[in-house]
Order: C-alpha cells, then structure tokens, then sequence
C-alpha cells in the first residue's frame, strides 16, 4: 500500500466562521488572516494505493461552478487532476472515490461539467463511497447547511449508479481502510482510519481541519451541533495520544500530518511531518 497526499486547490473563508467563539486575537496568532479576515485553507486529499484499488479520499470543490461562487472562496494553487497526474495518476486509474461528506469543498470535484451542461462522475471507473445517513441529511438539508450542499455534486452520482452506502464503523473498504463517524460538524461525517507502516493514520475531514482546531474548544462556527464536536474531539484525542495515531489535515494549508503529546495545557502537536515521511 502507498498513500499519496494529492492537492485540489486552496480557498479562503473567513476567520471568525473558522474558530466560532476563539476570539481572533487569539486564533490569528495560529493562522494568520488577510486584511478582509479571510484566511488560507487547503483542500488536500489523500489517495491510497492499495494496487488493484485506488481509493482517493475527498476531492476538493471542483470547477464546475460559476464564477459568482469562486469568488466568495477565491480558489487558487495546484488542482485536482494535475496533482493526479503529477503523482503518476490518470482520472481513469481511480477506483474508489470515498466522500468523508458532501460539502461542496470535499465531494465537488467528484462530478464534472461536460461541454453541453450535463453533469457526469468525474472519475468514470470510480465507485462512489458515502453513507445512508449523510445522504439523507445532505438531500434534505437544514436551512443552515444548504449552501454547503450543491446537488449538482452528488445528485448525478445516483443518477449514474455509481453512489455506494457504507453500512456503519465495522465495514471496511479494503483491509486496513476503517472509518470513525462523528456528528458535531455534520451527520455522519466519517473519519478514514488507515493501517499503514504499522502505523495508524486518521483523516482528520472537519472534525479537526488543521492543526490550530486541536485545542478541544476550537471548534467551527459552521458546525451544527457545537457541543457535540467538542464530546467527539476530547474522545478522538484521548485515544489518539494512547495508541500514537498520526493525524492528516485535510484543511491545514502548511502542516500536513502531525502527532500528539500530552503538555500542561492539554494534547497538542508533537511534530509535523508529511506523510511521504512515514
């Protein structure tokens, strides 16, 4: 198995959305903000290449949108499918495309836009890995999450019969791809688990997009149940400090993996790595 960090472009929202009720006095010495209070975020993937699968995990926002929506995000750096390529990949090469959830940042480079407006699986050999709840949520959703669910991002992928549900925690993907659900950020948002160099590496989706979200009250003001997340983010960290897990960022625009130590303010970053290092 190799794992592969593959880029699908950074973006920007503001700070204050980012850290909830963290004053920016404190968070902005974390991540710095630009004079609009937006800060940088990345929307890094991770594909494992397992080799008769190739599972890519999230991908990104996309391009199909218009440009109105881009410039509320302002989308920049290295995209999707020239990461892919890049790293040796062609759109064709993946198997499995698995969604942690369908906010447009993570599941909107799953579909693409053709010539003639129709929309189509952007990975044409893919299988489409979500779960019943997530879906449920995301086709009918809240008035505060539905601006983050585009059905133009998934939709198409039922339409096509690519969409597969995962039963719950205990299936696996493949051996060795598990999955924690955590329902602070969202419903059923689901955690990749991954057994690799006989180490445990853990997709940290939003339940913790960068490094700065590791202090337990840190916590998104895009998040729907708040309280929940701080439960489910001291739960996760207490058992990451115990069994040595390696955290990997998928929002974190400069620290890509990082592991854990116990200090006099509670768990934080020991080192930062990448994740070619393990």
């Amino acid at each position: 198995m190799k794992l592969i960090s593959i880029n699908s472009g950074l973006f920007k929202l503001d700070g204050g959305a980012m850290f909830g009720v963290v004053p920016k006095k404190i968070w902005s010495k974390l991540i710095t903000p630009d004079t609009n209070n937006l800060c940088t975020w990345s929307m890094r993937c991770l594909l494992v290449d397992a080799g008769y699968r190739k599972i890519l995990i999230d991908c990104g926002m996309g391009n199909k949108q218009d440009e109105k929506f881009f410039s509320h995000y302002e989308p920049h750096g290295e995209q999707l499918f020239e990461s892919l390529n890049k790293n040796g990949y062609a759109s064709e090469d993946i198997t499995d495309v698995f969604l942690t959830h369908l906010h447009f940042d993570h599941c909107g480079g799953a579909v693409a836009k053709t010539g003639d407006g129709k929309f189509i699986p952007a990975f044409p050999n893919a299988a489409y890995w979500s779960n019943k709840k997530q879906w449920d949520w995301a086709t009918n959703p809240n008035s505060r999450e539905k601006a983050s669910f585009l059905k133009e991002n998934f939709i198409p992928l039922l339409e096509q019969g690519v969409l597969k549900f995962i039963k719950d925690e205990t299936e696996e993907i493949i051996p060795g791809f598990k999955t924690i659900w955590v329902n602070g950020h969202t419903e059923s948002m689901m955690l990749p688990v991954i057994q690799y160099n006989s180490k445990t590496i853990v997709y940290m989706a939003d339940l913790m997009p960068s490094y700065a979200h590791i202090p337990i009250p840190y916590v998104m003001g895009y998040d729907v149940r708040p309280l929940i997340t701080l439960k489910e983010k001291e739960e996760f960290l207490k058992e990451a400090v115990e069994k040595n897990y390696i955290l990997f960022f998928e929002h974190d625009a400069e620290h890509e993996c990082c592991d854990l130590q116990m200090t006099d303010k509670g768990i934080r970053p020991k080192d930062f790595f990448t994740i070619d290092s393990i």
